[in-house]
Formats: C-alpha cells, structure tokens, sequence
C-alpha cells in the first residue's frame, strides 16, 4: 500500500514537471491545480474580501503564486503556517534580439540564466517555451493578451566539437565559452532559402500602428528574432506573425521526466531544483485543506509561496526578496482587522519552512561532504544549516521541524557545508531578515544539481509531501507548547 501511494505521489510530480518547462507553466499548472481543488483566485490590483474557512491564492508577473487557508478559528494578529520555495531554475533565455546568422547556420542568441552546468546543454534536443504579448483587435479596439507557448518538438542544439578538433579535452577539461559557443542552432541558411522560410535581406520594415495616439513598431520584431521563430510561435498559439508584440522565451530539453534506474526508485528530470519542492508543498496544502473538516480547528492561515528568480538573487518583483509576502500576510490580516498593530504579532506567531532541494552524497565525489553531514538518498528531508546565515535555520526552528517527523515516523537529515567550500543560499534568509519570520531551511536530497538532467530517489517525494502536510495540520498545536521569547 505504501509502495503504491509513494508512485501515485512521484507519478503526480512526472505529470507536473513535464507541464512546467518554464516558471510561467510551473505557475499555470499551480493554478489548474488549486483552481480544481475550490481555490479562487484574487487579484492584488483589487480589495479582498476575505473569509474564514475559505481558501485563495494570487499570482504576480504569472511566475510567482502564493496560496494559502483561512482557518475557521483564524483571527487577525494569529500566525501564519508557510512552505516556501521557487519556480525557476538554470537555464539559457533568448536575448532581446536573437537572430545570429554565422557560418551559413542560423543561431539563436541567448543569455545564461543563474548557475547553470552548462556543459550539459550540449548535444541535447532542445526547443522553446515561455510567454507572448500578443495584439487583439476586436471591433476596431486593440487591446494585448498574455499566452503561454511551447513548441513540443526539438527545434535547437547545441553541438559539441569533435575532440579531432580539441585533443586536449579529456585532459583540460571542457571549457565553454558562454557567449560564443553556447548558441543553439537552429537551421542551415541555404535549407532555410530553399524552403523560402527566411528573408536574409535585412532589417524588415515595421509595421506602425497607433497606441493611444503614439506609433508603435510592433514589427520591429521581425528584424531582432529569426522568421522560423516567429512563425512556430506564431502557429502555435493561433495568431498572425504581425501580432506578436514581444516575448520572453527560454530553452528547454524536449526529454520527458521519468521514474527510473533498475529498480524504479529514482526520478530523471529537469528543474528538480526547485519544482520538487513547488509540486510537494502544493499537494501538501490541497490535501491539507481539502474538505470542511481540516480547517474546522485551524486559527491559522496555511500558506504555500512560490517565488520566482531565486536562481539569481531574488531580487526582483516577484522574487522573494520583494515585499510579496509581506504584502499577502499585511492583507489577509488586514481583511479581518485594520488594526495596524496586529501584523507585527502575526509575524512574530508565524513560520516558515523553506524548502529547496539539497546535495546528496555523491557516489563518485564523497570528499566534497563534511564526514559527519552525508545526506543520502531515500534518507528523507536535509534541514540545513549555516553558522553564517546563509541558511536560516537555528535550534527552535530544526526542532520543531523534526519534531513533526518524529511523531510521523518520518526520516531526517542534517546538512552543513564543508568549512573549505562556498555555501549556497536560499529564499530563507532574505525572507527571515525582510519579514522578520521564523525559518526553518530544508530540502530533498538530489544529484546532477543545476544539470540539465537531474535525479532524486521516488520516497525521498513522498517524505517530503508527507512531512509537509503534516506541518500544515499540526503546526498550530506544536507551537503553542515551546516558549522562547517569554
């Protein structure tokens, strides 16, 4: 029974990752999710008018969500129970204008985004996803939708040279330049002529059209991004060339997500890091808050938050470093009382579990783990630990953390980095110093970190979808039994 609920969990994350190639179908597939489940979404441009008992969420920029449970017993000034993690992960994004022709290929230009190993990108199948302005006219009025795009078969790659032409590899190392031998091709010129599919006669005109009394060159993209581009979109999404206003489109593997190894207890993908933990907390919470009955006691708000550009700092309008989950804790308490004076308290009552994936022990590379911090495998949840803040985990915060484990009979471990290597980050520290929250750093351990193929183990998903719920239906209880600042 046990063994068949844990790939029921792991069979639901293949089917997430694989609508997720980007944060803006990562916050999409959220949405259907909670949406099917009786979330409604509010809207942060309009007042909210919450209740007890109910449950919401709302997205900034379509790459950030934060969902979240009003407990029946909730009052303003009662604290707020919170998973949270991100969206986005490594990866190549098109430039502001793409269109490279060299050596008789046509090339797509693009920009490292975070952290990557970027060695891995090459030699793989890849195509294009992410988001389009588009232009509507409709009785004479023109107004701009947002679309989400994918093209599902592989269009790009990224070849590798012979090692006839670089002897030295194996014994230098593969050294990569990102700007100029990381570009993706896309066609040959002379295909591309034959088939009459590409214009390489320059610059073409814009087309002008009149917004609010100013001209606008919405043409103008026809000259920055290659026409074969254009038209995949283009006819992916149903509309003419000419409508499509500007983009933000990054490159993806084609490769589905899937459970694997010999004995199928591992999960091959992209973007574990962090959609793992995005699918875990949200199902976590769904299940948590799925019938009238498990918000009946709740005084609190159950919440997930996932942030978008952890990858590269936070530091964004929707990345965890901006005020939005202040705002949404100043806002659902604020519905229930304007008393300025009772979000202080709340904060001060609540807690947050941030939860982004760990290192696991490396078969092959055991010396890069302290010996008394080796996370495995199959070994449950990593809370993680940094003398120097960069995580923000401390004693109050592990142990309550465990505590919830303990009484499930759900597996720990501890991570530290070695004291000779750099310490990566999470959104705990930004969050723990800008609101002022309690927090708790955690993950599942994982391989291939920042790969373009990564991997986990099956159970290690499900310890951390159980552990998760747990936190959401019994923090409220734990909590009132440790004092600190009294």
């Amino acid at each position: 029974m046990q063994k068949m609920q844990e790939n029921s969990v792991a069979s639901e994350l293949i089917n997430f990752l694989n609508a997720s190639p980007t944060a803006f179908h990562a916050v999409e597939e959220a949405k259907r999710r909670l949406r099917n489940a009786g979330y409604e979404q509010v809207s942060e441009r309009q007042d909210w008018d919450l209740e007890a008992g109910k449950r919401y969420f709302f997205t900034r920029n379509h790459s950030t969500i934060v969902a979240f449970a009003v407990g029946n017993k909730f009052e303003a000034g009662n604290g707020f129970y919170i998973v949270g993690a991100h969206t986005d992960s490594p990866c190549l994004k098109l430039k502001p204008v793409s269109k490279v022709t060299k050596g008789g290929y046509l090339k797509v230009g693009v920009q490292t985004y975070g952290s990557g190993l970027w060695h891995t990108w090459f030699d793989r199948d890849l195509t294009v996803a992410g988001r389009v302005i588009v232009k509507e006219e409709k009785d004479g009025s023109v107004s701009y939708s947002h679309r989400l795009v994918r093209i599902e078969e592989p269009i790009l790659r990224v070849p590798t040279i012979a090692i006839h032409l670089d002897s030295n590899v194996n014994s230098d190392g593969f050294k990569v330049n990102t700007e100029t031998q990381l570009l993706p091709v896309l066609a040959t010129s002379i295909k591309t002529e034959l088939n009459k599919a590409v214009a390489e006669s320059g610059p073409v005109k814009s087309e002008e059209i009149q917004v609010d009394g100013k001209k606008s060159d919405i043409g103008m993209i026809k000259s920055k991004h290659h026409s074969l581009v254009l038209e995949m979109i283009a006819n992916q999404i149903g509309c003419k060339v000419d409508d499509i206003c500007d983009f933000e489109l990054q490159v993806c593997d084609t490769q589905p997500s899937v459970i694997a190894g010999a004995a199928k207890e591992f999960i091959f993908s992209g973007r574990l890091d962090n959609l793992c933990s995005s699918f875990c907390s949200l199902k976590a919470l769904i299940d948590a808050t799925s019938t009238e009955s498990d918000l009946k006691e709740e005084s609190g708000v159950r919440m997930v938050a996932l942030f978008d550009h952890e990858e590269v700092g936070s530091h964004s309008a929707q990345g965890a470093g901006s005020p939005v989950m202040l705002d949404a804790l100043s806002r659902i308490t604020s519905s229930f009382d304007s008393d300025s004076k009772l979000l202080p308290k709340a904060i001060q009552k609540s807690y947050l579990v941030s939860a982004d994936m760990a290192h696991a022990l490396h078969p092959n590379y055991m010396d890069k783990h302290e010996d008394n911090h080796q996370p495995k495998l199959h070994g449950g949840l990593v809370i993680k630990h940094n003398a120097n803040q960069r995580y923000a985990t401390n004693a109050v915060t592990s142990f309550l953390f465990r505590e919830i484990a303990t009484k499930h009979n759900l597996p720990t471990q501890d991570f530290v980095v070695r004291n000779d290597m750099v310490c990566g980050s999470t959104i705990g520290p930004i969050l723990a110093s800008g609101v002022g929250i309690r927090t708790v750093d955690v993950g599942a351990p994982q391989l291939s970190m920042h790969s373009i193929r990564e991997m986990c183990a099956v159970d290690d998903v499900m310890h951390t979808y159980e552990h998760f719920k747990a936190f959401f239906q019994e923090f409220s209880d734990l909590d009132a039994k440790i004092t600190v600042d009294m």
